[in-house]
Formats: C-alpha cells, sequence, structure tokens
C-alpha cells in the first residue's frame, strides 16, 4: 500500500494543482485508488474549478475534498526531505493520493432533503449510501458547518453501520463565499459528501478534545432546540437558575488568568454517557458557546440540548490540548506496538488549535511525528471534527 501527500503554496490555482498532482503521483509506484483534496479558504473564488482543473489529471478516481480555514500537508521544497506543514489563514492546497490494492473505495453525497428520518429502519440508510454493512466499511466524512441534520446523519449511520469507524471534520470557508464539498465530478455547499473503505483496510481514531473542565456540573433543567434555559446544581438546591448567571458567578471565581482565557477559549461540556457517575474531563463531548440571551439568561450552544442532561463548562488552554494529545499518541504507539504500521494519516484540526492556541507554528503535526515519524500527515483546520469518542463507537463531532 502507497500514501502520498503533496502541498502547495502557489498564488495561481492552476500552479498548485500542478504543482500537487506532479508531486504526488512522482512518489507512488502505482496509479492511485483514491484521492483527497483540502484547499484553503484563501481561495474561495476559485472553489467552483477546483474539481475541473484536478480532473484533467486526475480523471477516474474516487476522489472528495473540502475548503478549509487552513491545510496540512507535505512542503516538498527541501532538498533532501519533506516536512509536514500548517497553513494558517494563508493560500495552500494539500493533495492526497492513495494506492490500495484489496480496498473497496465508494464516495457518495448525502444532502439534507435526502437522508432518512431517525425513525426509518438502517436499510434506508444503507439503500441511500449503497455500501452494504456485511463488507465492514470505514468511513472518512467531511460535512457543511451549517447543516442542521449533522448530528440526525451521523446518529443514522451509527444506526446502519454500528462496527464501522467514522472520521472527518466540517467543512470552513469563508462567510462571504461559504463552504464548498467536493465529490467525484460535483461541488456542492451543503450536505455531507464521503468514502467507504472495505477490504483490506484499517480505520484507527484518536479524538484529543484538549479542554479542562471548570467550576461543577449541571443539569439541563429546561432547554429547547440548542438553548439551556435553565441549569441546577444536581439536587444541591431547589430552585432551577439561568445558565448565565451561573457562568457570570463562575467567572468571578476563576484565577486573573483563566478570566483571561474564558474570553475566548470558553466551551460547555455534555456529559456523553448518562450512566457515569463519576465525572472526568474525559466523559464530556465538548460544544461551542454560540449565542447569549441577557434578558432571559439563556446560552445558545453548538448542539441540541434536552432536560435531564448533565454539563460543565470548560477551558480550552495550550497546556491542556497538548497534553491531551500527547497522552493519546502514547497510548496509540503503545497499542500498535509489534503489531501491524499505519502507512499514511489525515489530521482534522479544529480552527481554534494552531498557532492561536500554541503560539507556535506546527505543534500539532510536530507533536504527531514525534510519536509516528515518517508517516504521511495530511488535512485541515474545520469547524468542528467527526471521530469516534467511545468503545461503543458513536460517532459525534465536537469542536
Amino acid at each position: 500500500m502507497e500514501w502520498v501527500n503533496s502541498l502547495s503554496t502557489r498564488p495561481s490555482l492552476e500552479a498548485a494543482i500542478a504543482e500537487v498532482v506532479d508531486t504526488a503521483l512522482a512518489g507512488l509506484a502505482h496509479p492511485p485508488d483514491l484521492g483527497l483534496v483540502f484547499i484553503s479558504s484563501a481561495f474561495a473564488s476559485d472553489y467552483p474549478r477546483v474539481l475541473p482543473l484536478l480532473r484533467e489529471r486526475l480523471p477516474d478516481i474516487p476522489l472528495i475534498g473540502c475548503g478549509g480555514g487552513g491545510v496540512i500537508g507535505q512542503d516538498h521544497t527541501g532538498v533532501e526531505s519533506s516536512e509536514t506543514v500548517e497553513i494558517e489563514r494563508d493560500i495552500g492546497l494539500s493533495l492526497t493520493l492513495a494506492y490500495l490494492p484489496g480496498v473497496t473505495i465508494e464516495d457518495f453525497y448525502l444532502s439534507l432533503e435526502d437522508l432518512p428520518d431517525l425513525d426509518s429502519p438502517p436499510d434506508r440508510w444503507v439503500e441511500k449510501l449503497g455500501v452494504n454493512p456485511a463488507d465492514d466499511p470505514q468511513f472518512i466524512l467531511l460535512a457543511d458547518p451549517l447543516m442542521t441534520g449533522i448530528t440526525d446523519c451521523l446518529q443514522g449511520l451509527d444506526y446502519a453501520y454500528p462496527s464501522a469507524p467514522k472520521v472527518g471534520g466540517l467543512s470552513s470557508g469563508t462567510v462571504l463565499n461559504g463552504s464548498s464539498l467536493f465529490c467525484g465530478d460535483r461541488t456542492v455547499s451543503q450536505g455531507v459528501v464521503g468514502l467507504a473503505l472495505s477490504g483490506n483496510i484499517q480505520l484507527d481514531t484518536i479524538v484529543a478534545q484538549g479542554c479542562r473542565p471548570i467550576g461543577k456540573p449541571y443539569r439541563v433543567a429546561s432547554g429547547e432546540r440548542n438553548i439551556i434555559l435553565a441549569l441546577d446544581d444536581l439536587g444541591q438546591t431547589e430552585t432551577p437558575r439561568p445558565p448565565l448567571e451561573l457562568l457570570r458567578e463562575l467567572i468571578t471565581e476563576l484565577s486573573q488568568s483563566d478570566r483571561e482565557l474564558a474570553q475566548q477559549s470558553l466551551f460547555i461540556g455534555v456529559v456523553r454517557d448518562e450512566f457515569t457517575q463519576q465525572l472526568q474531563a474525559g466523559d464530556f463531548l465538548i460544544r461551542n458557546l454560540v449565542g447569549v440571551d441577557p434578558e432571559a439568561g439563556a446560552i445558545a450552544i453548538g448542539d441540541r440540548v434536552r432536560p435531564g442532561q448533565r454539563v460543565q463548562f470548560h477551558l480550552r488552554d495550550g497546556q491542556t490540548s497538548a497534553d491531551d494529545l500527547e497522552t493519546l499518541l502514547q497510548r496509540y504507539t503503545q497499542s500498535t506496538s509489534g503489531s501491524s504500521q499505519p502507512f499514511g494519516a489525515l489530521m482534522f484540526a479544529c480552527l481554534g488549535r494552531g498557532r492561536g492556541l500554541y503560539n507556535q507554528v506546527n505543534f500539532d503535526s510536530q507533536l504527531f511525528h514525534r510519536y509516528l515519524p515518517h508517516l504521511p500527515l495530511s488535512g485541515f483546520f474545520c469547524n468542528g471534527e467527526i471521530g469516534c469518542i467511545s468503545v461503543k463507537r458513536v460517532s459525534k463531532y465536537t469542536q
């Protein structure tokens, strides 16, 4: 098997595509079986031209991709070796090609209007994708960040393919030009595109959320859609209170450094397994705070809420994020020691990571290569990540 990547920072789309295709093909000893392309939002006005230009050089292979706030890939400009770089808020195009003998590859597109409802049987989802669960497929998924049904989509795929790993990210184009998804010969601005891989391949996933809890857990006493209206403190008082009121009290109790951090890196964690009694940092699914209503004291989060759910406010800082990722990489390399080794990797990094979090460029990719040196790595900075967050393989997106 072969897995190669090439990254270009040329300002001309034609020149960038020519460079990544020529460099990637030169790194393969066999014709490619699939392609993945990630392109920075600096090229947003050129998104409709990406697939036509790629298809002139790669006409027949399954191909998906999307726009991103930044891209990750292999810089081959070095004289003797390549280097993984993270291009943030600048021009960049990353192309991955792979030769996968013994692997069946299907690309697919799902629009929100075409999704079966959650009361539909698994067969409806299988029929929509055209992928047989008996083939043990594994999925790479890219989605529109404004897609309101992304959680329902992932729940449906878990229902139809319960043992299948699913990994990916939400595209992150510009507000002015929107986001773009690429699949086959089609460029779309909404829905989900993906690859289903079956046969001689194993897809391993690592999900590092990189946040630490602050304050104490609460239970949602009242909420609708994605809005939390009232919280109670797990039975310690009888009267639920507006979440914004509780948050203001919590912030006054924080250290000066954490109060400053809360101005830009405040999140909320939703407990992912309601049977867990003693909560720890990894028991939460991290969600963005997307709005507040000062008059009502309500907060809106990046997911639907329901009464009875437990939540806790979280902060993201560079040290916590680095420690979380390093722990997971250590665990992964120990678990694969002596077994079959990976031959390629994809990184879906939140827009909140990178230089703004670490005050250092290429931090996550350099940490990755400390444990998995010489492994080709590519990906993009996204509006949320998709991955398996428990041994039950329940797929969620996180931020």
